[in-house]
């Protein structure tokens, strides 16, 4: 596997990592194969443990804050995004039934597993290196990971029982072209504008804007 000798892993438990790259539709079908599941849970742990600590010793933010870039970096999306980059989602296996369908929640959830085995494996220090590799550039670059903003400001409004819409305020270009540009407003106010390719990737550059600045 390329990401072992890529990130370091060689002695990594082999067996627990057969474990964390197999889906319970795979272990139903197969009677000898344990699934990811318990790997997932520890793994998760790990993994929150590492980026708090990171947003802790990297910030003066306040928790609140803390809480919300974290889990910006920690979403499904975004966990998704790292397994593909390293290559994780090759080596995953499901049952017959689910192989048109290894979706992003599975493909995240056996990032959370690896990362449980290489706890395991070689220790708190390791999975840090590990998690230093592949999140902390993302967490520098400020990266938005489509999908998730829009999501967290809705959660943030709903919370502070606030008013929240979208509204597209300018659409430009040919038909086959086309660059639309939204505005968000809580509360009548705007607080955030975004402009994409499509309405849905301009209403996402819109919450990221207005969750930005919410954050602070």
């Amino acid at each position: 596997m390329d990401f072992i000798k890529k990130y370091n892993l060689e002695g990594i438990n082999e067996e627990l990592l057969e474990e964390a790259l197999t889906h319970s539709s795979y272990s139903n079908e197969h009677k000898d194969a344990i699934n990811y599941e318990r790997l997932e849970f520890l793994g998760d742990a790990v993994l929150e443990l590492l980026t708090s600590e990171y947003f802790y010793k990297n910030t003066n933010d306040k928790e609140g804050v803390m809480t919300k870039k974290r889990a910006s970096f920690v979403c499904e999306q975004a966990l998704a995004h790292y397994a593909k980059e390293i290559g994780i989602n090759k080596y995953i296996r499901v049952g017959h039934g689910q192989e048109d369908n290894i979706n992003d929640t599975i493909i995240a959830d056996v990032f959370e597993s690896v990362l449980g085995v290489i706890y395991l494996s070689f220790g708190i220090e390791k999975a840090r290196e590990y998690v230093e590799d592949i999140i902390i550039p993302y967490i520098k670059k400020d990266f938005v990971f489509f999908g998730d903003y829009k999501t967290m400001l809705q959660e943030f409004v709903q919370t502070d029982k606030k008013s929240l819409e979208y509204v597209l305020v300018n659409e430009y270009g040919e038909a086959h072209d086309k660059t639309f540009e939204v505005v968000v407003k809580i509360n009548d106010i705007i607080y955030g504008k975004g402009i994409g390719k499509s309405k849905k990737e301009a209403e996402q550059q819109a919450a990221f804007d207005a969750y930005k600045k919410s954050a602070k």
